[in-house]
């Protein structure tokens, strides 16, 4: 079984957006039609595609508040 990477998770939870629209928005706040832009565009290269990757499947499946747990019970890195 997959296991979840807990430092990924813990650092998606605190990654705030670099650029755009949205700078300094929490990427798991970011509203869903700018994600599944994001998707049908492509996700960026790096962690921040990985970051954005992820909320998408989180948002797509309703898991979001996975990751708003996680930025409130662990503390940034």
């Amino acid at each position: 079984m997959l296991q979840p990477d807990k430092d990924f998770l813990i650092k998606l939870a605190h990654t705030k957006m670099p650029y755009g629209k949205y700078k300094d928005r929490y990427i798991i706040d970011l509203p869903e039609y700018y994600i599944v832009w994001y998707h049908n565009k492509g996700f960026p290269k790096g962690k921040l595609g990985e970051y954005l990757q992820t909320v998408y499947e989180l948002k797509v499946n309703g898991l979001e508040d996975i990751i708003r747990n996680i930025k409130s019970n662990f503390p940034k890195r």
